[in-house]
């Protein structure tokens, strides 16, 4: 018997591999993957970012000495980047909340492939040493998401979500903790903008024994001054949970 010839339209949906269609790529992985595989916003450098980077769930919680060293010493990493520039941090059970600023979108995809290289390394190596059994793979969740900061109003909101994150997941009322203005596993004890601090010449004085964050002051207006416009950030704000970052 003699096969006939499968018809055009038959044939390329047999044979046809990847292309443009719908489901084809690679699927977010974990449970919470991060964000979905949309190609990134322009981004120009008058504007700050707000990032957050979730991590594996077998991590545990993230609130430790040894993970906030960690993530202490892969801000040093990143800042060898002149194009990017990590102004504010905050470390929550299970996400990293960044502020950032980049000269554009390659600068801060680079930046922030830095930063994740080198957390990922030094997480691990705390893990391990903490439990007594080598960790080593993936640490944070396939994509971070990202907020593009435009407006003053945006800006304070971003800063108060940042800082006062802790507040939001009741951190504040936890052991220590009870006993900070600010969050300790933030750069909270860095920031010059707490309305508590509005008619003091100096900042409040840290532990001898804690080690502050290394970042950068701010350099975009909207960071530096533009956010201001809406009014101081007093310590006691508790982060509205319709805010986009982290649900």
């Amino acid at each position: 018997m003699v096969r006939q010839p499968l018809k055009k339209h038959v044939q390329q949906e047999l044979f046809r591999h990847g292309g443009k269609r719908k489901g084809a790529g690679r699927p977010p992985k974990g449970k919470r993957a991060g964000s979905p595989h949309k190609k990134r916003p322009t981004l120009k450098g008058r504007f700050p970012v707000h990032v957050v980077l979730r991590v594996k769930a077998e991590l545990g919680n993230l609130r430790k000495r040894d993970i906030y060293k960690a993530v202490r010493w892969a801000t040093i990493t990143a800042a060898k980047f002149d194009a990017f520039h990590i102004v504010h941090v905050s470390i929550q059970r299970s996400h990293v909340h960044l502020l950032v600023e980049a000269n554009d979108k390659t600068a801060l995809s680079r930046g922030m492939q830095s930063f994740e290289i080198s957390a990922a390394k030094l997480i691990n190596a705390a893990v391990s040493k903490r439990s007594g059994v080598r960790r080593k793979g993936q640490v944070f969740e396939d994509r971070y998401h990202q907020e593009i900061i435009e407006t003053p109003r945006q800006a304070r909101r971003a800063l108060s979500y940042v800082l006062n994150n802790w507040r939001k997941h009741r951190e504040d009322q936890v052991g220590e903790a009870r006993t900070w203005k600010v969050d300790p596993f933030s750069t909270g004890v860095l920031f010059n903008g707490w309305k508590e601090l509005e008619d003091c010449p100096v900042m409040w004085k840290w532990r001898e024994t804690y080690e502050p964050m290394v970042v950068w002051l701010p350099k975009t207006w909207l960071l530096y001054e533009g956010w201001r416009r809406h009014g101081l950030i007093k310590t006691s704000e508790v982060p509205s949970v319709r805010v986009v970052a982290v649900r």
